[in-house]
């Protein structure tokens, strides 16, 4: 049996996330297992290297799935360009080792949050940004973020119901750049809760905008209370931009 590494882009303006629903066929994994299942002739599975919500997009998802097909990497390729809808695309296709999971085994993955700090939006990219019409201080937000860096409880940055299981991660770096009127925030860290990047964001916003001041933000971490971070950011402006192994 093969491992088969596949590295895929998409816009997840139409779906509901990665991560396959039972009742609704519209997700990337089930649209990628479908076309794969058929290619193959097997019951095909496929594991991601994380769970995108709603909505958001992705630069570089990492999958990979198990087969007996005797395909090679570069027919499997042109089938899943030529049956994958159009705001799916399957970039590259690797066999690797068997002990690879796309999950399991990242050390690092990077998210890009992109806004339009302007007072109109662009009704060309309105899907693909998050519009905030008043004028933000990037200065705020970059000693906001300061304080995020590092190995934390990220309590107050997810919704995530569950409390049996760890909310410690790590942030190696955020930065954050304004080009024109575009403020992109690029945030790396060794994994990731559920909305985590969102509502970092959003509450960097909340600085920015000046409804929030920079040191509560150290004190919103330690609290480790999700009502007191700001609003979760919307899903449009975020995209998986890279993960490492």
């Amino acid at each position: 049996m093969k491992n088969i590494k596949l590295i895929v882009q998409y816009d997840g303006s139409r779906y509901k996330g990665w991560q396959r629903l039972g009742d609704s066929d519209m997700t990337v994994q089930r649209k990628l297992e479908d076309v794969l299942s058929k290619m193959t002739g097997e019951k095909v599975e496929i594991f991601g290297s994380g769970r995108t919500d709603a909505g958001v997009h992705a630069l570089m998802q990492v999958a990979n799935f198990k087969t007996n097909s005797e395909l090679s990497t570069n027919e499997i390729l042109d089938y899943c360009y030529r049956y994958l809808p159009d705001d799916i695309v399957v970039k590259k296709v690797k066999k690797v080792d068997d002990r690879f999971h796309s999950r399991y085994s990242v050390k690092r993955k990077r998210y890009l949050y992109r806004i339009l700090n302007h007072p109109y939006h662009d009704p060309f990219t309105r899907k693909y940004i998050t519009h905030v019409p008043e004028s933000l201080n990037i200065k705020a937000m970059e000693k906001a973020a300061n304080h995020l860096v590092g190995e934390h409880d990220f309590s107050s940055f997810t919704t995530a119901k569950s409390k049996k299981k760890s909310r410690v991660r790590k942030i190696y770096d955020i930065d954050i750049n304004q080009e024109h009127k575009i403020v992109e925030i690029m945030i790396s860290g060794s994994g990731f809760l559920h909305n985590m990047v969102r509502i970092i964001v959003g509450t960097l916003i909340e600085v920015g905008l000046g409804k929030m001041n920079t040191e509560e933000v150290l004190d919103i971490l330690n609290k480790k209370d999700r009502r007191l971070a700001g609003p979760t950011a919307p899903a449009r402006g975020l995209f998986l931009y890279d993960v490492e192994y």
